[in-house]
């Protein structure tokens, strides 16, 4: 769903003068989330907008040298002052989500707003809630479809390398260091960024080369002693338990890209990693080709997200989510010789 000439025509006018601009994500946001938020709101504060962020929830620490993560709004921590800035703004920016309760409490909040509001995704399925709608499925992240959206305002002398930087680390966490979930367009988009003073290659070891002890001893967990192998569907499972995070003390961040480890195994085509919170499982997938993890996360998992890569969640006993992911496989992939 693209914008029409007359929507630009009156977002233009829209943001012709300062107004109160507020950015939402979805919770637990990642590399995509927080990158498209500060890209936008870095573009649109050089118009004079007053342009505030609120996050469902907190922010992996791995996005720290991004400039302005630190000013950002955390719903969880601030309520009170979170639903103030919503219910003053001019502008609501809603963006890598495509439906309002991803942003749990504030949903309803910005429902009832008078404020004009743009959505800016790329997942399946929009729902009607916004009065401009940049959609893309076949884009490889929200970060693409805001330099989409700058370069459609006609505005690309004011993409900076401050700006840059956070789109660029959105397109580098969505698509897995461009191994997946790209198109032509995306690798148009890291060049005309790196055209602009992105230094792709520091982005890339602040991301992935800053892991800490204890998230390196995390994974070789993983690894040694929570993988299993069903190997007659190409399928590979990391399952963590409540004790797991208590003996590692995992955060917020700590097991980010863990499930993409399985997709390394030879024969391997779909990974599920799942995690004993303590009053919910939550099941994150990846996989290959044509295997649509999205569609086992509708259909089984209260949840989804794109083709290659979903969640979901599931109030139930860890074994007997693991029970049912193995369930539900022979619908999704064919059963075949085992190739490992």
């Amino acid at each position: 769903m693209n914008l029409t000439t007359a929507d630009i025509t009156e977002l233009k006018a829209l943001l012709a003068y300062p107004k109160g601009i507020v950015i939402l994500t979805h919770r637990n946001p990642d590399g995509d989330a927080i990158g498209s938020s500060l890209g936008l709101r870095h573009f649109l504060e050089k118009f004079g907008h007053v342009v505030k962020i609120i996050l469902p929830s907190e922010y992996p620490t791995t996005f720290h040298y991004l400039r302005g993560i630190d000013d950002c709004l955390v719903f969880d921590n601030e309520q009170s002052r979170s639903f103030e800035e919503i219910s003053k703004a001019d502008v609501i920016c809603c963006l890598d989500f495509n439906a309002l309760d991803r942003v749990d409490k504030m949903g309803p909040a910005v429902l009832q707003s008078k404020a004009k509001k743009i959505l800016i995704d790329h997942h399946l399925d929009p729902e009607p809630f916004a009065d401009y709608v940049l959609s893309d499925t076949g884009a490889s992240s929200t970060c693409e479809l805001i330099h989409q959206f700058i370069h459609q305002l006609g505005e690309m002398e004011k993409l900076d390398a401050n700006i840059g930087d956070a789109l660029f680390t959105g397109l580098i966490t969505d698509t897995g260091s461009f191994k997946y979930n790209t198109r032509p367009e995306t690798y148009k988009v890291a060049a005309a960024l790196k055209e602009r003073g992105v230094d792709d290659y520091g982005l890339q070891d602040k991301i992935f080369n800053t892991v800490s002890e204890k998230q390196m001893r995390l994974l070789g967990h993983c690894l040694a002693n929570r993988m299993e192998l069903v190997p007659e569907y190409s399928a590979g499972i990391i399952a963590l338990t409540k004790q797991d995070y208590v003996d590692f003390d995992i955060k917020r961040g700590d097991t980010e890209g863990v499930v993409n480890y399985l997709l390394m195994l030879k024969g391997i085509e779909i990974a599920a990693f799942i995690r004993e919170q303590p009053t919910i499982v939550k099941l994150s997938l990846r996989s290959k080709g044509d295997i649509s993890v999205q569609e086992i996360c509708r259909n089984h998992f209260n949840g989804g997200g794109h083709k290659n890569a979903s969640g979901g969640a599931a109030y139930a006993k860890l074994q007997d989510i693991i029970d049912r992911f193995k369930a539900v496989l022979p619908k999704y992939v064919d059963k075949k010789v085992p190739v490992l």
